[in-house]
Order: C-alpha cells, then sequence, then structure tokens
C-alpha cells in the first residue's frame, strides 16, 4: 500500500480523462482508457506536435537523473507526479547508475498507486506517497524517516506543474517549488520543466481543452518567461533554462526548423 493510501482504495474514474493516462498514452503506454484516448486525438488537433513533446519531457527526466547520480553524486529523489511510465522510471534510471539510489514517488491518482502497488512493492529503496503534490508538510513527514536528510535530494518537477493551477498563494506551482526548496539539505537540486508556448490562441485552448476533459484537474499552459519563477534564488545549472531537447542532450537535438513550433517543453536544473 503506497504511504498515506486509505485501506479502502478510491474507484478509478474510466469516463474522466486523468492527465496521467492522457500522458501514458502520449507516450506509447497502455495503461489508460477510450476516454483518455480521445482526449488526446482532440489534443493532438489543437497542438499535433504534444506527443513528441511528451517523449521530449521523459527523455529530459531520464538524463537529468542520470547526470545528477553519475555527475553531481546524488543518490535521492522525490519525485511530484510520477504517473504511469511502464519503462525508464526514476528509480530503474538512478539504480542502474547507483544500485543505493533512493526514490519517493508522490501522486493521487488512484491508478498510478494502484499501478505502483504490482510493480514497487519488492524494492526497499522505493516508496510512493498518497498525496498531493502540493501536500509539501505531509511528504516531508512521510520522508522523514526513508530519506537522509544531512545529503542532497534532488526535487523533480517533469510536466506536472502545468497540470496546478494559479491559486495566488502557498499552493500555487511557484510557491509550490520554493516551499519544497527551502526544506531541502544544502547541495540539493530542483529539476523542473513545464509546457509554455508564445501562441496565446494555442495556450487558451490547450488549456481549455484540458481544463475541460480532466473536469478542472489541470492548470494552464505557461510562458517560458514564467518558468523562471520556479527557480528563483537557486543557482541554474548550465545550459539555464532552455527548451529541453537543448539540455544536454545525448545526440544532436533537431534543428530547429524541425521543432514543435506551437509549444515547447521548457526548464532546466538548478542547485538549491
Amino acid at each position: 500500500m503506497a504511504h498515506g493510501e486509505k485501506s479502502q482504495s478510491r474507484p478509478i474514474d474510466m469516463n474522466t480523462p486523468s492527465a496521467a493516462r492522457m500522458y501514458d498514452w502520449l507516450l506509447g503506454g497502455s495503461e489508460n482508457f477510450q476516454p483518455d484516448r480521445d482526449a488526446c486525438v482532440k489534443l493532438l488537433g489543437i497542438t499535433p506536435t504534444i506527443q513528441q513533446l511528451a517523449r521530449t519531457s521523459r527523455a529530459f527526466l531520464r538524463r537529468a537523473v542520470r547526470i545528477l547520480v553519475k555527475e553531481f553524486e546524488v543518490t535521492q529523489f522525490l519525485e511530484h507526479g510520477s504517473g504511469l511510465p511502464t519503462r525508464d522510471n526514476v528509480h530503474e534510471v538512478a539504480q542502474r547508475a547507483n544500485p543505493n539510489a533512493k526514490v519517493a514517488y508522490v501522486d493521487n491518482d488512484p491508478m498510478v498507486l494502484a499501478h505502483a502497488r504490482t510493480t514497487l512493492h519488492e524494492n526497499s529503496n522505493v516508496m510512493v506517497i498518497d498525496r498531493d503534490v502540493r501536500d509539501t508538510a505531509e511528504i516531508l513527514e512521510a520522508t522523514a524517516d526513508f530519506f537522509d536528510w544531512t545529503q542532497p535530494i534532488a526535487a523533480l518537477f517533469v510536466s506536472v506543474l502545468d497540470c496546478l493551477r494559479d491559486t495566488g498563494d502557498d499552493r500555487d506551482p511557484a510557491a509550490l517549488v520554493k516551499r519544497v526548496a527551502a526544506s531541502l539539505p544544502a547541495g540539493s537540486y530542483v529539476v523542473a520543466c513545464q509546457l509554455v508556448s508564445d501562441n496565446p490562441v494555442v495556450r487558451e485552448k490547450v488549456t481549455t481543452l484540458m481544463a475541460e476533459a480532466t473536469n478542472n484537474s489541470w492548470g494552464r499552459v505557461r510562458q517560458s518567461h514564467e518558468v523562471r519563477r520556479y527557480f528563483e534564488g537557486m543557482e541554474i545549472e548550465p545550459p539555464g533554462l532552455v527548451d529541453i531537447a537543448d539540455w544536454r542532450p545525448d545526440t544532436p537535438p533537431p534543428p530547429l526548423s524541425l521543432r514543435p513550433k506551437d509549444c515547447r517543453e521548457w526548464g532546466g536544473v538548478a542547485r538549491v
């Protein structure tokens, strides 16, 4: 059972699309239902490159985790919004680089939790926390005895902040990242990216579609300059805040002429 989960699991709503299952479908997974697939088809009608961007964000996450372990010797990861990927999860990437790496996943999607119960129960260096990613105090309490809080921890916010609405209080996406960063040991890292667009029509159409499809369980498409707020007060690692296809790529990234024009995934890695 995931930490914090009630003995009576929440039912899985198969009729309302969820961002986690839509993301799974965009990545080529099978943990989704017809309403999720229908919503993705509509999304592709607005921004045909969204599937490419989902895969770009997943590749960025894998690179960031691998580099943090191998080059920065980080062995503890706190992923906010773990989702449903069936291959190359954070713990798999981290533990290939260092078998002793620890990963805590945070999510409150009942299907994500069901997936976690069946796939992670035998790994003592992995824990799953059944909480809203904004419930920082409860998340820290759950990980108090799991992580070594004298050593660096990497907090991951990859393609999850666009799922959170602006609230103007401490549950606002930027406030969330700042609060988590302030709670981490010295020398820790924050990894974050989110969907952005320079086109106000695309921003409005995607935001409206996702809000309607998920019953208002989504945030909005933002602009690249807004992502900088997530990293205020931190030391941003080279190459800075960029289209994440350009963040330390393993192979040459696509030329600008072949990249998505409607939306981008924008972000980076910063030292706390």
